[in-house]
């Protein structure tokens, strides 16, 4: 069995990819939160990714680190900082001295929230975050791209949509882009066990109607998601109001609008 190591496996999307690659996989399973004890296959292990020198040996033996571990959402610069920008660098280097071959880096759609929602858009527009944390996704994926030209690492980056922990959406804006649980499992298998590819970015969406991002990259990964954001659209639109007429703009949505005091005429 390959080892894969998840850092942040006690978030919301580690504890999901814990029960879903459980039985595929020897798991190690870092966070610096507490979690439920080991099964079978599977080694729990505290680690904190500011610290670089306790990553090391969490890498031992390692085929593919799934890099989930970070601050989730909008913050502080501090903490985004520490956290997604000095600790994402930590683990890739780490990874790096270990010998380890293959990174899934668990990017955002926030790394390109500005670009306008009328357009579809796919792995190759350039970056436009929407916020502190988008630039801190940013910065994953150009460290992976280093990490793949200059030490022939296995990088792909998948710039998650929106992922729920009740595995619904719940905003309008969800129904182009929610991911399921189960095709968050089944991408980031395609992620670990695709044959060889030297650096990819994917969209971490299921098979929405409303899909706005187009996602060639994880089909040829052999990704086939299976669920649809319309399954829930009549509740979703019933349930809530409709979106900010800026929000509404942009492929980011509310992560554009936080503390938004631009133009958005000017935002092409």
């Amino acid at each position: 069995m390959k080892r894969i190591l998840i850092t942040g496996a006690g978030g919301q999307i580690g504890r999901v990819l814990r029960a879903g690659l459980a039985g595929h996989y020897a798991l190690r399973l870092a966070d610096i939160a507490p979690q439920a004890s080991a099964g079978e296959h599977e080694e729990v292990v505290t680690a904190d990714i500011t610290r670089p020198e306790a990553l090391r040996a969490i890498m031992e033996g390692v085929d593919t680190v799934v890099h989930l571990a970070g601050i989730p959402d909008e913050d502080t610069w501090q903490k985004i900082r520490d956290m997604n920008i000095d600790g994402c660098y930590n683990v890739f280097e780490a990874a790096r001295q270990a010998g380890v071959k293959r990174m899934v880096f668990a990017s955002s759609n926030h790394a390109v929230g500005f670009h306008r929602r009328d357009r579809m858009i796919d792995d190759t527009v350039m970056f436009r975050p929407d916020s502190r944390y988008g630039v801190s996704k940013v910065f994953g994926e150009a460290l992976g791209r280093l990490y793949a030209d200059k030490y022939g690492m296995s990088v792909a980056c998948m710039r998650i949509g929106s992922f729920r922990p009740d595995d619904r959406p719940s905003a309008p804006r969800h129904l182009a882009s929610w991911i399921s649980h189960r095709d968050m499992v089944q991408l980031t298998r395609r992620c670990i066990d695709a044959p060889d590819y030297h650096f990819v970015v994917v969209y971490g969406v299921s098979d929405n109607a409303r899909n706005r991002w187009s996602n060639a990259n994880a089909r040829a990964l052999g990704y086939v998601p299976q669920d649809d954001g319309e399954t829930h659209a009549a509740e979703v639109l019933a349930s809530n109001p409709p979106e900010d007429e800026t929000e509404a703009l942009f492929h980011g949505g509310f992560g554009c609008l936080r503390e938004f005091a631009g133009n958005p005429d000017r935002i092409d």
